[in-house]
């Protein structure tokens, strides 16, 4: 990411308005990036930090595009957005990510995800997509199965090298945390973000524009019925490539225009990210005013008590 002055521009704000009378408040940050790292606008500041949660794991899938894994095993595009999702564990999601392992000859034993509380089987994770995806690139490479989690495997010392070379930093100043289901995620600025998702929408890279087209042809792979990130890509087909990451985490990209957009809530509200994602969507211009208000009729109507409204927007630098 290309850095200047550090700007300081105003936060947006998320109220949830009660017959609307306000009842609770949410602040978000946002940042508008290009393919070459500049940040082109910002709400907050773009150097704020978090950690990018699942909405790194197209950036992990790249593991998978870049090793051969894809041909060996003869994975479909149904299966890489299945490595890229946040699923919801339904039948039909779960057999995909068991046709994963079973093409790759890899018992489903060796998910080292957690098993979803009231569920039987860690397939039915909502990370379980990204673990084959992981055990896969290891049977390809002839690497360990049963430590593909530890930050030093090689599995995961390549996805951070692919993370370092797109952001142009040294692996070895990235921080990293266990994410919730044991993989390791990194801590990013809303800049490097939004950076990270130009470059995966900008089609200059094919590992990348594979991973994309994967998403946005599949995205009920992605998240599931009803979900943000499904009836974004839906609703957009194969403008907009989207992934929403835990505690108020959401990065988009602008499809064959090299731009990306990361927002973070302050409070890690989910409710929030989608709100501040539909309002900055339509300013930038990104969906139409028609799909700005069917993604309203589910994100911001509540009920028929309760709505949430955004204000402020993305300050051009």
């Amino acid at each position: 990411m290309t850095r200047g002055k550090r700007t300081q521009a105003p936060e947006l704000e998320v109220t949830l308005l009660r017959e609307g009378i306000v009842e609770s408040r949410h602040r978000a940050q946002a940042a508008v990036c290009d393919n070459r790292g500049r940040v082109l606008s910002v709400a907050g500041n773009s150097e704020t930090a978090s950690f990018i949660r699942s909405s790194l794991k197209p950036f992990q899938a790249l593991a998978v595009t870049a090793t051969g894994t894809l041909e060996r095993y003869e994975l479909t595009d149904r299966d890489l957005a299945i490595i890229c999702s946040s699923h919801q564990g339904t039948i039909e999601q779960s057999r995909q990510v068991f046709n994963v392992l079973w093409r790759c000859d890899i018992d489903p034993s060796k998910l080292q995800c957690p098993i979803p509380e009231g569920k039987k089987s860690p397939l039915q994770y909502n990370c379980s997509g990204k673990h084959a995806g992981m055990l896969a690139v290891c049977q390809q490479l002839h690497w360990p199965l049963d430590t593909y989690l530890r930050r030093k495997h090689p599995v995961q010392q390549l996805i951070l090298g692919k993370v370092a070379d797109l952001l142009a930093m040294p692996a070895e100043e990235f921080i990293s945390a266990r994410d919730d289901c044991g993989a390791p995620t990194y801590l990013l600025q809303l800049g490097q973000m939004a950076s990270l998702y130009a470059q995966l929408a900008s089609g200059n890279n094919v590992d990348m524009e594979r991973i994309v087209r994967a998403m946005t042809h599949h995205p009920i792979m992605v998240a599931g019925e009803g979900k943000f990130d499904t009836e974004l890509m839906r609703l957009t087909q194969g403008e907009l490539v989207s992934k929403s990451g835990a505690e108020g985490v959401q990065c988009i990209g602008r499809v064959g225009e090299g731009m990306g957009l990361a927002i973070k809530v302050t409070d890690g509200g989910k409710r929030a990210q989608f709100a501040v994602a539909i309002h900055l969507l339509k300013q930038l211009g990104w969906i139409t005013p028609t799909i700005a208000e069917t993604l309203a009729e589910t994100y911001l109507t509540l009920s028929e008590f309760k709505r949430l409204e955004v204000i402020g927007e993305v300050s051009m630098l």
